[in-house]
């Protein structure tokens, strides 16, 4: 049965606190340098460049040229998911935190763009924005550390036998993520944000949102599915083969891209008191549940939109990642004033090593 939420507190400000301190320096940072928090030019080409990378592996291949050769076609496939991570990284999520540009309509129908990967907005911008934002690594409000009874993501979660093996099966279920999304994981949470009262955040009734995402699915479906077999004649079987080739590239990067952010050995899985109340205040309680990894790899900073910095994306996910790069030099700094943590693996496998390893631990007796 699915209940509504229960609200917990965090602490109160603290005056000039860590936050405070340094929400003044990054304001002062932009305004100083004359500097718009959203979008530059540079972003702007990287929007065209990634969208690119989408549809014009779907165009080459509904164009039939890759017909009599499986292997050009799986590759377009390949591509396609390659793209998918882009467009979930670098554009669809600054649009749904309303940091891609000061125009709240552009920032609308961009963040619609999830679409045309199979996802729905309305229920990303529930679980992502609301949920994870801001009850990140608390157990029973935090929907990105339920995983179900396969995953074990929260030493709060109930363990099960076959988590013991969950550093070793993980990988694959991972690559189930935007499968889900394009076939019922949408559907359910429909239902389920209708029933804890929080589809009235996106103004919407159920029978509305369940009419939108249906309409959502058909077109997608018909763009991805129909239009291959029936318009272009390939081979239904390479086309269904090509679709999960896609969706298992896009959701094994995708998992791991933001679970090396929080199910790390240093992050904290912190529970409220009796009275659901936090021990630390919001700001706070976002840095030691969070993590960065591969600061200084520029192409992968590039493709996955800033967000192996998910620190400074955490406090302030109204900044385009655009300019997470030298903001984060003013987080550091101001977090070791204050005596807090700043967590940090230097490169993406190292990253991902230590999460296996939280995965084992997670999942030990």
């Amino acid at each position: 049965m699915v209940k509504k939420i229960e609200i917990v507190r965090f602490a109160p400000k603290n005056g000039e606190g860590f936050y405070d301190s340094l929400k003044k320096k990054i304001d002062a940072y932009f305004k100083d340098n004359n500097i718009d928090p959203h979008a530059n030019t540079a972003m702007k080409v990287k929007t065209f460049t990634i969208v690119a990378m989408y549809l014009l592996p779907y165009s080459l291949m509904v164009s039939g040229i890759f017909a009599g050769n499986l292997i050009m076609l799986y590759g377009m496939w390949f591509l396609m998911g390659v793209g998918m991570v882009g467009i979930g990284c670098s554009i669809m999520h600054d649009s749904n935190h309303g940091s891609y540009s000061t125009n709240k309509t552009l920032n609308t129908w961009l963040g619609k763009i999830i679409a045309l990967v199979g996802g729905y907005e309305v229920t990303w911008k529930i679980q992502h924005n609301i949920l994870h934002h801001t009850y990140t690594n608390i157990e029973g409000l935090d929907d990105d550390i339920d995983a179900g009874v396969f995953l074990r993501f929260s030493p709060h979660a109930k363990r099960y036998k076959a988590h013991k093996y969950q550093h070793l099966y993980a990988w694959f279920l991972y690559g189930l993520l935007t499968l889900q999304w394009a076939t019922i994981k949408d559907f359910r949470q429909v239902y389920d944000y209708h029933k804890k009262d929080l589809l009235k955040k996106e103004k919407l009734t159920l029978s509305q949102a369940m009419l939108q995402l249906a309409i959502y699915k058909v077109l997608y479906y018909a763009y991805i599915f129909a239009i291959p077999v029936f318009v272009t004649g390939l081979p239904w079987q390479h086309v269904l083969g090509g679709f999960i080739l896609m969706h298992f590239t896009a959701g094994l990067a995708l998992s791991c891209i933001f679970q090396l952010a929080h199910v790390m050995g240093e992050c904290e899985f912190p529970e409220p008191t009796d009275d659901k109340k936090m021990m630390n205040s919001w700001a706070v309680h976002q840095v030691l549940n969070t993590a960065n990894f591969a600061p200084r790899n520029k192409p992968l900073s590039w493709f996955i939109g800033g967000l192996n910095r998910q620190i400074e994306h955490h406090l302030f996910p109204q900044i385009c990642h655009i300019h997470y790069k030298e903001i984060a030099k003013l987080v550091k700094q101001t977090a070791h004033e204050h005596d807090l943590p700043y967590y940090e693996y230097p490169t993406f496998r190292n990253a991902l090593l230590q999460h296996g390893k939280m995965l084992k631990k997670l999942g030990a007796a």
